[in-house]
């Protein structure tokens, strides 16, 4: 049981610092540096949600381990 809600906040706090570094990437690869625009059209804007599906994921992992921990230590 506390294993699992361990697992899941260290999933939590290993995803919120991750964030940041895929957000400048993505942010890199849609618009680039260098020459305006790299990705355009239904490519650039399902790139641009790229962070929210990692952001969902992370919190998704998080909350089905912490909640099997409870349910396992009959909370839920």
């Amino acid at each position: 049981m506390l294993g699992n809600l361990l697992g899941g906040f260290i999933v939590i706090l290993v995803g919120v610092n991750l964030i940041t570094p895929i957000a400048d990437g993505v942010y890199e690869a849609r618009y680039g540096t260098t020459s305006g625009y790299n990705v355009s059209g239904a490519a650039g804007t399902i790139l641009g949600l790229t962070p929210l599906f990692f952001s969902l994921g992370i919190m998704s992992a998080g909350v089905a381990l912490t909640v099997g921990g409870l349910r396992n230590a009959g909370v839920m």
